[in-house]
């Protein structure tokens, strides 16, 4: 249970001192009994004003998790983002600065203490790759909506591209609750044209969770589409993704050679012992060939510091394009794509999915995380079972 803080229990105590002292006391005779008049005078409008104010602070803000036992959660206004901590100790941050053009979860921290989402650019490690910029963390968007890529805008777009790229930004913070096994965070996002227009309004809730080595984050997303109807339009680029570690990349992943964030060239031909990762998806397909093949979950697996890790996705059954094709590339892109599916299924589907203008559309995933142990197929499909179960309607 969120409580208020101690100066919003100060204001409160004052409102209650105003308030009293401000109510006037009429007598019409001296046969008749007092009778309160209830004429608020100017301080005491003010003040249920700020008590108001003060309740609703109470309830959106969490209490400070100074040695806090189990999930809590953190806000950093001016640091424009909210800290998720487990025991004190920090498992992800909802991040929405001003130069990044879509809220993300980043860094995602795995039981263990390690981060399994690549640094760069904002928290670069030695020998990380430094392409795609846009891929930051872990985030939903998509590559067209209304003929406008969400996908790949960054600051790495010149001023005269900007027309075709649209921008997610967070709105506001529209709920947080912390009950030590679990904290949930709910927020609203504004998807805009370049000019401003909103196309959709995303409201999202992300439940975190998980004990011992196992951390869960759970994304239930509802777009609605305002003043216009919305077209999803069929595009490889997208849709619930995460950019992991460079220890969880394939080993031979393509480009062979690429840039690291100290400027040196890497020859992944020549091999790397530190790049351990390897897709499996529920279908059996393993590796690379996991790109373009539709699945209930996939799971990529590797070793980060010498301890075994997995991260799971996994579709929920009541979502669009059940089971999602995937966008699992072997350079660190690990996506589940529900909505392009022209592309990828080499043309045999085609989805095209439109949102009519007030209409909504829900999407629900989770990333499961498990540390310091081997994960096999039977563990993970249990847990998708149970995934699935909680989620159903």
């Amino acid at each position: 249970m969120v409580q208020p803080s101690l100066a919003l229990k100060r204001l409160f105590v004052l409102f209650c001192f105003s308030f009293r002292s401000s109510i006037k006391f009429e007598n019409e005779n001296t046969k008749m009994t007092h009778r309160p008049s209830l004429h608020l005078t100017r301080q005491a409008a003010f003040c249920l004003v700020l008590l108001f104010l003060c309740f609703a602070c109470a309830r959106q803000q969490p209490a400070q998790p100074s040695g806090a036992k189990g999930f809590s959660l953190q806000p950093h206004e001016a640091g424009q983002r909210i800290d998720v901590l487990v025991d004190g100790k920090l498992f992800t941050s909802y991040r929405y600065p001003s130069d990044l053009y879509k809220p993300v979860l980043n860094p995602v921290i795995a039981a263990n203490g390690r981060p399994v989402t690549r640094g760069w650019p904002y928290e670069p490690r030695a020998g990380e790759r430094t392409d795609h910029p846009h891929q930051v963390g872990m985030w939903l968007n998509y590559g067209d909506v209304n003929g406008l890529d969400f996908w790949n805008n960054s600051n790495a777009r010149k001023p005269e591209e900007k027309h075709r790229y649209g921008t997610i930004r967070h709105h506001q913070v529209t709920g947080m609750r912390q009950s030590g096994k679990q904290a949930e965070l709910e927020v609203s996002m504004n998807w805009l044209r370049p000019d401003s227009v909103v196309l959709l309004r995303e409201d999202t809730r992300f439940v975190f969770s998980g004990s011992g080595n196992t951390r869960i984050i759970d994304r239930i997303t509802t777009l609605t589409a305002q003043q216009q109807d919305v077209f999803l339009n069929d595009n490889k680029e997208g849709f619930f993704a995460i950019r992991v570690a460079r220890e969880l990349e394939h080993p031979l992943a393509k480009p062979a050679k690429y840039t690291d964030s100290g400027g040196k060239e890497i020859d992944l031909q020549q091999g790397d012992p530190a790049i351990t990762g390897r897709y499996y998806s529920s279908r059996g397909i393993e590796g690379e060939d996991v790109w373009g093949t539709r699945a209930e979950w996939v799971a990529l697996k590797g070793a980060i510091g010498g301890e075994p890790v997995s991260l799971t996705i996994m579709d929920h059954p009541q979502n669009v394009g059940f089971p999602t094709y995937w966008m699992a590339r072997g350079y660190g892109l690990f996506s589940a794509n529900p909505l392009g599916q022209k592309v990828l299924s080499d043309g045999k589907e085609e989805l095209n999915y439109k949102l009519l203008a007030g209409n909504a559309v829900t999407f629900t995933y989770r990333l499961l995380i498990v540390s310091g142990e081997e994960q096999n197929t039977g563990q993970t499909t249990a847990a998708f079972k149970a995934f699935s179960d909680t989620y159903r309607k």
